[in-house]
């Protein structure tokens, strides 16, 4: 008696289907070549190079020589870093409660299908067009007490001094990297609330949902990543704020402007001390990192998850 096995039926994977997958998958891999040569040429070797630069005392002219970890203990222990990093959270975390919302409002306001929305969405990106440095001369000239708006159109509220009174100059600096920054995380919001399928604007408006319910109970919550996404965008992209500020304030009056990016250029490239700088660069990119890893797992797992989650 011949004992017999068994097996169930199953989907016949052919050789040669299993060798086109094979292929298919070595031919991606070749495809990431390019991108992973790029990110390392502009990224990690510049990022080595300012790791390394930070334990030398280099002027950035003479040669370079090893100063161990002096610079570090020299930047940690001066009270200007962290006026530097304090100003620069300030102006992280305002600029988020006050671009986000109007982003947001916006967002939804020119995602609409009338058409009148589409030619104010083209005033309203207006400000994309424009440099940092540009958008910080205009400022500058329009805000002037003696030669700007207060006296050309006779606003005396507007005869201020503006960059001399150090409140003042934090909160013009929040005002023009909003002004700026507004329309480009409009147009984020934008596309993220194109993407939300209008059957559930239907059912809810057949429930007798209002525009506002609406908004609260169907367009926040599909717009969690597209926030998320947003949001990193914006803090992370507010340590780099450096030439709007330069061009603007100067980082004063004082140093009440003097933020850690422009920090770490007055340190670098007019005071010659390229190893401090560097040591700024890196907590730079040491706290861009954190902040976006938080962000991002404020998402949950699934960082690529539909809108339609939980629906």
């Amino acid at each position: 008696m011949s004992n017999t096995v068994s097996t169930a039926p199953g989907p016949a994977v052919s050789v040669k289907d299993s060798k086109q997958t094979e292929q298919r998958k070595a031919a991606l891999a070749w495809l990431t070549i390019p991108a992973l040569f790029f990110f390392l040429v502009f990224a990690v070797i510049p990022l080595a190079g300012v790791f390394i630069l930070s334990f030398t005392n280099w002027d950035g002219i003479g040669a370079i020589g090893a100063a161990g970890l002096d610079n570090w203990f020299s930047v940690l222990a001066d009270p200007g870093l962290y006026n530097s990093l304090g100003l620069t959270f300030l102006i992280m975390i305002v600029s988020w409660l006050v671009q986000t919302p109007i982003s947001l409002l916006l967002g939804v306001f020119t995602a609409g299908s009338q058409k009148y929305r589409a030619a104010l969405a083209v005033l309203y990106f207006l400000p994309l067009l424009l440099s940092s440095a540009a958008v910080a001369i205009a400022f500058k000239a329009l805000l002037d007490p003696n030669f700007g708006l207060a006296t050309g159109l006779g606003l005396p509220f507007l005869a201020q001094d503006w960059l001399g009174v150090p409140q003042l100059a934090v909160g013009l600096v929040i005002f023009v990297i909003a002004w700026q920054f507004v329309p480009f995380h409009t147009l984020i919001y934008q596309g993220g609330v194109r993407q939300i399928p209008k059957s559930l604007y239907e059912a809810a408006q057949i429930d007798g949902a209002g525009t506002i319910k609406q908004f609260f109970h169907i367009t926040l919550p599909q717009l969690k990543y597209t926030i998320i996404t947003s949001s990193t965008l914006m803090v992370v992209g507010s340590l780099t704020y450096f030439d709007l500020i330069f061009v603007l304030t100067g980082g004063g009056p004082g140093n009440s402007t003097r933020v850690l990016a422009l920090d770490m250029y007055l340190r670098g490239f007019r005071a010659n001390l390229m190893g401090p700088a560097s040591v700024i660069a890196v907590i730079l990119v040491i706290i861009g990192l954190a902040l976006a890893l938080f962000l991002q797992r404020l998402g949950g797992k699934d960082k690529q998850g539909s809108q339609l989650e939980g629906l």
